[in-house]
């Protein structure tokens, strides 16, 4: 079973990295960076053929790809990498935005920083920020590919702060030969542990909100957060208590619930969605 996985991972990466066109690589590239011998490599792109994908090597030009991956196939194909490389399953809806928004360079991003990850090698992007703002040779020290909020995202490690990363906002990754030391598990960890939607961080807020039988019954199922604490009142009510890293994400979510969900403590919090709220309000005078 390891060795199916194994050469399953290969053949993913191989077409992630063929896929990138920026680079030239040939059969004899492939044998040496996997460390395989060159009728394995050759077998392995008899096998993605197979499978419909139209990968060949041509002389002078290297390992090509002929025609466009279809976005079926690389959405089952992103979802058995990061099978291979997380623990957690992949996300249809997540893979799905990203193959939307980058298509083919969705795969060999992700080969790409999965890689540095294993390898701790330091990567440089070129990250569309917003509409307007392109960031361009921004280094990471990539740390680990997760899924939040349906989107794809990578946890990196910058100047001391650990900072995340739309993967369907990057535009271009390329390794350097640059090595560095990432935090142990548990720091990582530590950065998810608070998390309520999708901030990461590392402060502490205690929480405590007040909810409806309405929501009281919608909410007592889930598994919000690793440190919720509800306690059921006679009315069919209940107290949430949690501990967050962000206030203004738990802000935005008491608004986004309207009427039923009320802020007990901390009076930050409290302050935080009257504000929102107003301003929800300014919106439609009269």
């Amino acid at each position: 079973m390891l060795e199916l996985q194994t050469n399953l991972k290969r053949k993913i990466e191989i077409l992630g990295l063929a896929l990138d066109n920026t680079e030239c690589y040939g059969v004899s590239d492939f044998a040496v960076f996997f460390d395989r011998d060159i009728p394995t490599i050759k077998r392995d792109m008899r096998d993605l053929r197979s499978e419909g994908i139209d990968i060949h090597s041509e002389r002078r030009k290297g390992i090509q790809i002929g025609r466009d991956v279809d976005t079926g196939t690389l959405r089952r194909l992103i979802i058995q990498y990061m099978g291979l490389c997380t623990a957690e399953g992949g996300i249809d809806r997540a893979t799905r935005l990203m193959v939307k928004k980058v298509h083919g360079r969705s795969l060999s991003n992700l080969v790409r920083l999965q890689q540095c990850i294993e390898q701790r090698k330091v990567v440089r992007i070129d990250y569309q920020k917003d509409d307007r703002r392109r960031e361009k040779n921004v280094e990471l020290r990539p740390l680990l590919i997760f899924s939040s909020e349906g989107y794809w995202r990578v946890l990196s490690l910058d100047e001391g702060r650990m900072k995340q990363y739309h993967l369907n906002k990057l535009l271009h990754v390329r390794p350097l030969d640059k090595k560095f030391t990432p935090p142990s598990h548990d720091e990582i960890e530590r950065v998810f542990r608070h998390s309520f939607r999708s901030w990461i961080g590392t402060e502490e807020h205690h929480i405590k909100l007040r909810l409806d039988r309405t929501w009281a019954e919608r909410i007592k199922p889930q598994q919000m957060l690793e440190t919720q604490v509800i306690t059921e009142a006679a009315d069919g009510s209940v107290t949430f208590e949690a501990t967050v890293n962000s206030l203004t994400e738990v802000a935005s979510w008491v608004v986004s619930r309207g009427k039923g969900v009320t802020v007990l403590e901390p009076e930050e919090l409290r302050t935080m969605v009257l504000d929102i709220a107003r301003g929800v309000l300014h919106n439609y005078p009269g």
